[in-house]
């Protein structure tokens, strides 16, 4: 959908701000580009939309070189979210929402619905938000706002210019999570910029890491973290590395454990039995259709059946959360392991052993391009 060729940006003062840039960014995809101050991650994305024009090479959308294109119907095919947001202050939320289409020549009545149907999209109520001015909304409601304004014409490409870096922390987490939520509905091709490599570990699909004018690595974030393709990216990512990749390794079922396991209706003296002749101090509780029930300490099961002694579970989580959840998890239950279940089906647990076995797994997966599940344990350095 984008794609850079051979993209230098240089200044009558000798300042070369992008040198000889060139990747492709496929339909669908977040690719966040990442750097401190001054290394051409916005010259980059402000190019796309010709705000700047490069020195040399060429930009592609689609199959159109974007220089052949008049550069105001360029900006009115690309979405532009930026960390000022940019609202109109004399314009309603909705007026605001709906300024792209109005440009556009859309009916007045169409631009409107259309304005509404984003604001609810992206969390704001049109009823209750839509008449309001920005400066009757909280930081992250206007930024909610620019979003939905930068998506009412359904532009196929997406420029995000660190959106969310004017905002307090937890601000900045729950609007990273709905625009993931987003993402998952609308699927825009888009660049986003930030100088945060958790954001952009968090939300890109791929990232590049720019050092001076150039991109130091062009990789998924697992490998980014993983496996740093030079010294700079190693100490931009930072030392803790391990435990940020932690948040993109996903748990899966060759990761877990089997334990003991007895069902609701069993008799509880049965079931001590058969957990002391295997050694077991405690068992997963399901019922006959393997869903998850709870758990039961060996020592506690006396009279009558098992689900007359059974607890209930805490800590839990789907198949398919991230290794960082499961940690956190544990932590938060103060638990030596975690159940994982595929919608109500039990399909073991994960304790920290296995846990830092799959993120192992992960890294040896990623260096030698192969799956997790084929990379044995004692294969992985450092394991």
């Amino acid at each position: 959908m984008i794609r850079f060729e051979h993209v230098t940006k240089s200044y009558p003062d000798g300042t070369t701000a992008v040198d000889d840039l060139s990747f492709e960014v496929a339909e669908g995809e977040l690719v966040t580009l990442v750097g401190p101050s001054g290394c051409g991650k916005t010259t980059t994305m402000k190019m796309v939309n010709r705000l700047i024009e490069p020195t040399e090479g060429r930009i592609f959308l689609g199959d159109d070189d974007i220089s052949s294109l008049d550069p105001v119907a360029l900006r009115r095919r690309i979405g532009y979210v930026i960390q000022q947001v940019g609202l109109f202050p004399h314009k309603t939320v909705l007026e605001n929402t709906a300024t792209v289409p109005h440009l556009l020549g859309w009916p007045r009545r169409k631009a409107r619905e259309r304005a509404a149907e984003l604001l609810d999209l992206v969390g704001l109520d049109p009823a209750v938000h839509g008449e309001r001015y920005p400066d009757q909304l909280s930081g992250g409601q206007r930024q909610r706002v620019g979003v939905a304004r930068a998506l009412a014409a359904d532009p196929p490409v997406l420029l995000m210019d660190e959106p969310f870096g004017a905002v307090d922390p937890v601000v900045r987490e729950h609007l990273q999570s709905e625009f993931l939520r987003l993402q998952e509905q609308v699927r825009k091709t888009i660049l986003f910029v930030t100088h945060d490599i958790e954001e952009a570990v968090r939300l890109g699909d791929r990232i590049a890491v720019y050092g001076s004018g150039r991109i130091e690595q062009f990789d998924t974030p697992a490998t980014v973290l993983g496996a740093p393709a030079t010294p700079y990216v190693a100490d931009f990512v930072g030392s803790d590395r391990g435990l940020k990749r932690l948040s993109v390794t996903l748990i899966e079922s060759g990761d877990l454990e089997q334990p003991p396991v007895v069902r609701l209706g069993d008799g509880a003296r049965e079931a001590a039995g058969r957990l002391a002749d295997e050694g077991a101090r405690w068992a997963v509780v399901l019922d006959g259709e393997g869903t998850l029930h709870g758990w039961v300490a060996a020592d506690a099961l006396g009279d009558g059946a098992v689900r007359d002694h059974a607890r209930r579970m805490e800590a839990w989580l789907p198949v398919g959360s991230s290794l960082k959840q499961a940690f956190s998890a544990m932590l938060q239950h103060d638990a030596g392991w975690i159940a994982v279940l595929d919608g109500d089906h039990f399909l073991g647990v994960l304790t920290p052993g296995r846990l830092h076995s799959a993120l192992r797994r992960s890294i040896g997966a990623d260096l030698r391009d192969v799956e997790r599940g084929e990379v044995p344990l004692d294969a992985v350095p450092g394991a």
